[in-house]
């Protein structure tokens, strides 16, 4: 671990000492160090699965740490609960902004603590107070009784801030604010982060965006597999070499069965040509084969999942052809693509794929559902025979497929949601983030499913944030960046600090950067 000597002379705000928080067959934090000064932009980096998320709620309250102390404001720190965390003035603004869309911008300001007299809320105090708070942001054209779910996304981070500042924070720790701004909007954002560090507020600022960094950074911390591997390392002028070679390395193991032979003149089954969605991604040309395991490697908001949606018909292309086959795909029609043989297991399986409090059963055969109805009865015992069948295939633990889905792991979760498709004559198969949220062990076994359907003929268009992920499963690699395609190749001739260069910045022969 490395460690500055510079600006040692604002006082300590946060510190952690060796900082331990395990979840079932994960060791989430693994002894973690951060130091954070008052009026600093602490950041931190780290790949996807580094800590970085678990950190944070531990901060917040959501978590509690299972060994070492946190020392806030001098003082031991463990806040029950997030609300106890906002009230000693630690504040966190996540990346999914948790707010409240049909309550007003004063409403969600002061949400969890509005001003009372006799237990009457008092929104004349709540208007003017955060009519004041938005004022000190920049932002005085706010009209505090404005819904907020009628605010562009800038707005409704603004309106974060001054929930925030509304608890008299010392400390804001933001998640990827920059993730859905449009340039001006994150030139926007540093100001208003450059306003608060000048009052003494200490920001933590999430980023996987090098440029970024240097450009609002102060001091860089690097975490990964849940360690700390460098601390408090000056962000302007820290070697982009340095940064990307301290999160790498990983120590977690990734399984990965042997690819099976290359098979030279196999079937054509995707096509894509020029597809295009304005504010997403742009001209992207790929083409998957029979029996090929294609990966996507790119940073949350550079346009990968839209642009599996987009081939997938869930969302319309405004340019270029998506072809199954030889055979043109009609935009923006997932019955068409379904058709044509493709299946999708999209990134949020709970909410977009399964239906939590159905059995396995009827999770399984949703998109064969019409094949086991008939004259409206339902014929359960073969949808329960089927099931039976997908869940030997795949390894599905408990086997009993009429309990309900939401009892399985996220690893067999996700195996109901691959299994759904093997029902169907599906060819190619998108996955979008398979392994989120499944732990080590099952990862193996997913590894394991993904290989045998391309054994089998299958073809998969993958997209991870885990860059030995794409790099241990696919045949051939395309990075994005920004909604582009910026390099493609053999999965063979990349490794990790490759991709994450061209993912995040573009510019590993840059020894030093200064601004």
């Amino acid at each position: 671990m490395t460690e500055t000597t510079e600006d040692q002379s604002a006082e300590v705000v946060l510190r952690l000492t060796d900082v331990v928080k395990t979840f079932p067959g994960v060791r989430a934090l693994d002894g973690v160090q951060l130091e954070v000064r008052a009026g600093e932009v602490h950041c931190l980096l780290g790949q996807n699965g580094a800590g970085k998320s678990t950190l944070i709620k531990v901060l917040a309250g959501v978590h509690r740490p299972d060994e070492g102390q946190i020392e806030w404001l001098g003082q031991e720190f463990a806040p029950a609960n997030p609300q106890a965390a906002m009230r000693a003035g630690i504040a966190t603004i996540y990346q999914e902004l948790d707010l409240v869309e049909d309550l007003s911008v004063a409403e969600n300001a002061f949400l969890g603590h509005e001003p009372r007299v006799f237990g009457f809320v008092r929104r004349g105090y709540m208007a003017r107070h955060t009519r004041e708070i938005l004022g000190k942001l920049g932002h005085a054209e706010i009209p505090p009784r404005r819904l907020v779910r009628s605010l562009p996304a800038a707005g409704k981070q603004v309106v974060s801030m001054a929930r925030a500042l509304s608890h008299d924070a010392r400390l804001i720790i933001m998640d990827e604010p920059s993730a859905v701004l449009a340039h001006d909007e994150v030139a926007n954002l540093f100001r208003i982060i450059r306003g608060l560090t000048a009052h003494g507020i200490a920001v933590i600022y999430i980023s996987h965006r090098l440029e970024e960094i240097r450009e609002i950074g102060d001091r860089v911390t690097v975490l990964k597999d849940g360690r700390t591997t460098a601390a408090n390392l000056p962000a302007r002028t820290t070697p982009t070499r340095d940064l990307v070679s301290r999160m790498t390395g990983r120590t977690i193991e990734y399984v990965f069965p042997e690819p099976a032979p290359e098979v030279s003149g196999a079937e054509e089954l995707l096509r894509v040509e020029g597809l295009t969605r304005s504010g997403e991604f742009a001209d992207i040309s790929l083409t998957v084969h029979s029996g090929e395991i294609v990966g996507i490697a790119g940073l949350v908001g550079s346009g990968r999942s839209e642009l599996l949606e987009t081939i997938f018909g869930a969302r319309r292309s405004e340019a270029g052809s998506v072809r199954m086959a030889g055979k043109h795909l009609r935009p923006g029609s997932v019955s068409a693509a379904v058709r044509a043989g493709l299946g999708m297991a999209p990134e949020e399986r709970k909410s977009q794929a399964l239906l939590l409090g159905e059995p396995i059963y009827r999770n399984v055969t949703l998109s064969t559902f019409s094949e086991y109805s008939r004259v409206g009865f339902t014929n359960v015992g073969r949808e329960v025979q089927e099931a039976n069948r997908i869940a030997d295939r795949l390894d599905l633990r408990p086997r009993d497929v009429r309990r309900a889905v939401r009892t399985l792991s996220g690893g067999n979760q996700q195996k109901v949601v691959v299994g759904r498709w093997l029902l169907g004559d599906t060819k190619l198969l998108l996955l979008d983030e398979p392994t989120r949220g499944v732990d080590v062990g099952a990862r193996a076994e997913l590894y394991r499913v993904i290989r045998d359907l391309a054994a089998q003929g299958v073809g998969v268009l993958l997209v991870s944030s885990e860059v030995p992920e794409v790099l241990g499963l696919a045949d051939r690699v395309l990075v994005m960046r920004e909604g582009r395609v910026v390099r493609e190749a053999p999965a063979g001739e990349l490794d990790e600090e490759t991709v994450l260069d061209l993912v995040m910045a573009g510019s590993l022969q840059v020894e030093e950067v200064t601004i």
